[in-house]
């Protein structure tokens, strides 16, 4: 997936899966991000509107649901999302993308 928006642009694995309880990892490619910019971790459920499941500009931080963990690289020009216990309920359409 490549989403382009003026300037900036990130770029995601076109499919993952995984077996339900088994670690997965989600990365982020953004090699233009600029100061300002943070990263927005989105997932859509079948059938449902996307909804908000991280945001950071820098670091690590802990994801509650799904359970997990956002990381930006010392660079900033990557993200992943790894999320720990993927249950089916978990399964969905995610998106990563660059915002104020």
């Amino acid at each position: 997936l490549a989403v382009a928006s003026g300037r900036a642009q990130v770029q995601q694995e076109p499919f993952l899966e995984t077996t339900e309880g088994s670690s997965i990892t989600i990365k982020c490619s953004h090699p233009n991000i600029r100061t300002g910019d943070w990263i927005h971790f989105y997932r859509q459920l079948p059938g449902q509107s996307p909804e908000l499941v991280a945001v950071t500009a820098k670091g690590s931080k802990d994801v509650k649901a799904p359970e997990g963990r956002l990381s930006m690289s010392a660079d900033r020009r990557s993200s992943s999302l790894w999320l720990r216990r993927p249950g089916r309920g978990d399964a969905a359409v995610y998106y990563c993308a660059l915002g104020p």
